[in-house]
């Protein structure tokens, strides 16, 4: 297996004659050749691939069926020592006076076990009961193949001994089309890994509805699904089959094949185990449904050796996991997460009596947005904009900028607008406590010369967090002497504690909770777009594209401000971080893997991604007393930080066991 629990698995289309198992078993250990090339742990071959499912009535020469068995044990033979995986392949088996239509399941020069289907489709262009008998029929538990007994049912799990997270189950073609496809059960008896070799021909429409299919199964099993469809090479007297190969996990489409090419193929993909044996430990209702499903399985292991790896990772790593890349997706997900937004507002709102709402307008993304969404849960409750208090509230480090587009902003949409200078409060504050801060004595000091003294300052000694934090808290002061107060942070912030405790960590209502820093521009760009025109458009597009900044402190004398990214991380490390830790549970030497695999906006050295992964742990676990606290906000996606919903952890919980790797 690949490293950090990765399977390497392939569905195969050879290339086929029909009722020519001699051929046939040629070109299956073709592509085990090259599967053994690129590394694969299990290739999946379609159903009936000795032979053909096309055969008919052939079926029960005795002729096909020696030869079938005579391809499948040479096969197995010579396969031992071109191929060092689990390979999974169809045909035609007599036992106990009926034919059945089997999956072999081999390893290594051993055959492992075989699976009947258990349902035959007799209905339409289907026959398979005038030639095959049902799994149901079948009167033994195992049978002689290759000089010694192997197991023989439906009920068999395959568990490989290097890795108990690698299990594998097996159904055949029809079996995942009904109801209640064998993949279920063999899912809740510790199958992490679903075989189907198939032979389904090709009619309109139907590769979309097959690919739900499989696509939908492996979500509801949690689970990974390699299917591997007939091609071409079968009989095309009143069919076509279009060699359709899919590999699923957990509900995505790792990898799916061009259909109708004649020449033999792989499509190949690495699963992820390790995410797959989390999401079931952390989903308690998969197993309540095995209590209610008992299954009597054989376990076997299946042979295990070191072979050569190709050290490329053959899956594709998102470097933005909450942002879809394809731009038809985004669209409907932004709809989607402000319609979210607009509705948790506009309940909590009614709830409360429709009270005037106040907001922070700082010419941000993050108040911004929250701006918008107060704007449209007011329209829906039918009151009149200017009961939103839009407060701007220039500080020491607010620029030209910010605050114009703020100011704009507020005209355009109709809200109400002050402006509250904070900067002599909060000097104020400073002397009451006896705070200088960059060691600046404050006595007889105006605003206008502390302003200039900040501007001169190193950029090594522009540090105060006192400073920062007492700008923070009076801005909070001011907006709940105002009125209901609508929150403005946004979940990256809230990871990596980037929020002063009782200042803009604090708020009545939050609709940015639970939307991550990378998707809050696409956001504001969406809704500019879609939701509002004209001179509104172009200052929400202009907000969307300005640079990521606190502005608590004055730009320097040599041009530098102060930039967030600078201290906390780049926002999209952050959340692919954040991502991967909370949705998945990865340990960080993973997520390290997985972050040298992504391909970011910009390249990140290998001590890059160290650190910026040591400071997302160290912040994210001694931030977790301010998340404790947390206001109200509605749940946008998989992943939030609510203590009351998704997740739960001590303030004090120490972060030295995540801290504990090269």
């Amino acid at each position: 297996m690949l490293p950090h629990g990765f399977l390497r698995v392939a569905a195969a289309s050879p290339e086929l004659r029909v009722a020519d198992p001699k051929f046939n078993a040629a070109r299956t250990l073709d592509l085990l050749k090259e599967a053994e090339g690129q590394g694969c742990d299990l290739v999946v071959f379609p159903e009936m691939g000795l032979t053909g499912y096309t055969c008919g009535d052939l079926f029960h020469d005795r002729t096909l069926q020696r030869a079938a068995r005579e391809a499948f044990e040479q096969l197995v033979a010579d396969a031992a020592d071109q191929f060092g995986g689990t390979f999974v392949v169809g045909m035609p088996y007599p036992l106990s006076g009926r034919l059945f239509n089997v999956a072999a399941v081999c390893c290594r020069g051993d055959v492992l076990g075989l699976v009947p289907k258990t349902y035959l489709p007799t209905y339409r262009e289907f026959y398979d009961t005038r030639y095959f008998a049902p799994a149901s029929a079948a009167v033994v538990d195992s049978t002689e193949i290759g000089g010694r007994y192997v197991a023989f049912g439906t009920d068999l799990v395959f568990r490989c001994s290097d890795d108990p997270r690698y299990t594998l189950g097996v159904e055949v073609c029809e079996d995942l089309w009904v109801p209640t496809p064998p993949s279920g059960r063999l899912a809740l008896t510790g199958a992490t890994v679903l075989a189907n070799p198939s032979a389904s021909p090709e009619t309109v429409g139907k590769a979309s509805y097959r690919e739900q299919l499989v696509v939908s199964q492996s979500a509801r099993c949690v689970a990974g699904y390699v299917y591997a469809g007939a091609g071409p090479g079968e009989s095309s007297q009143d069919l076509v089959f279009g060699g359709h190969c899919l590999i699923a996990e957990n509900g995505t489409l790792l990898a799916e094949s061009e259909r109708y090419r004649r020449d033999g193929h792989l499509t190949v993909a690495d699963l992820d185990l390790d995410r797959l044996d989390r999401e079931r430990s952390a989903t308690n209702t998969f197993h309540d449904a095995s209590a209610t499903q008992p299954a009597q399985v054989g376990h076997m292991r299946l042979a295990g050796k070191d072979r050569s790896r190709t050290p490329a990772l053959i899956r594709h790593i998102d470097p933005h996991p909450f942002v879809p890349s394809d731009p038809a997706t985004l669209d409907d997900r932004c709809g989607e997460i402000f319609a979210t937004q607009v509705s948790g507002l506009t309940t909590r709102l009614a709830h409360v009596g429709k009270p005037a709402v106040a907001i922070g307008v700082s010419g941000g993304l993050d108040s911004t947005l929250a701006l918008l969404v107060a704007c449209k849960a007011f329209d829906a409750l039918d009151v009149p904009r200017t009961k939103i208090k839009g407060l701007t509230m220039p500080g020491f480090g607010t620029t030209g900028r910010t605050r114009k587009n703020a100011d704009r902003l507020m005209d355009l949409l109709g809200t109400g607008r002050r402006e509250a200078d904070i900067r002599q409060m909060a000097l104020d504050q400073m002397r009451a406590i006896g705070h200088a801060p960059f060691g600046i004595p404050l006595d007889g000091l105006t605003v206008e010369e502390l302003t200039d003294k900040l501007v001169s300052l190193p950029a090594d000694e522009r540090h105060d967090l006192t400073f920062e934090n007492t700008q923070a808290r009076v801005r909070t002061s001011l907006l709940m002497n105002t009125g209901f107060v609508v929150g403005t942070g946004d979940l990256s912030e809230l990871a990596v504690g980037w929020c002063t405790f009782n200042a803009d960590h604090m708020s009545m209502y939050n609709p940015n909770v639970g939307v991550p820093k990378t998707l809050v521009a696409f956001l504001v760009r969406w809704a500019a777009r879609t939701q509002f025109a004209g001179p509104a458009r172009e200052v929400l597009l202009d907000v969307a594209d300005t640079v990521i900044s606190p502005e608590l402190l004055p730009v320097a004398a040599d041009g530098t401000s102060q930039v967030t990214e600078d201290a906390v991380g780049p926002y999209e490390l952050i959340d692919f971080f954040l991502y991967h830790f909370l949705r998945w549970g990865t340990p960080p030497e993973k997520i390290l893997f997985l972050a040298g695999h992504a391909t970011f906006s910009k390249p990140y050295t290998a001590d890059e991604l160290k650190h910026w992964l040591r400071e997302f742990l160290r912040r994210f676990f001694a931030s977790q007393f301010k998340r404790s606290t947390l206001p109200d906000g509605p749940k946008v996606g998989s992943v939030t930080l609510s203590p009351r919903g998704d997740w739960r952890m001590p303030s004090d919980a120490s972060a030295a066991a995540w801290l504990e790797w090269d």
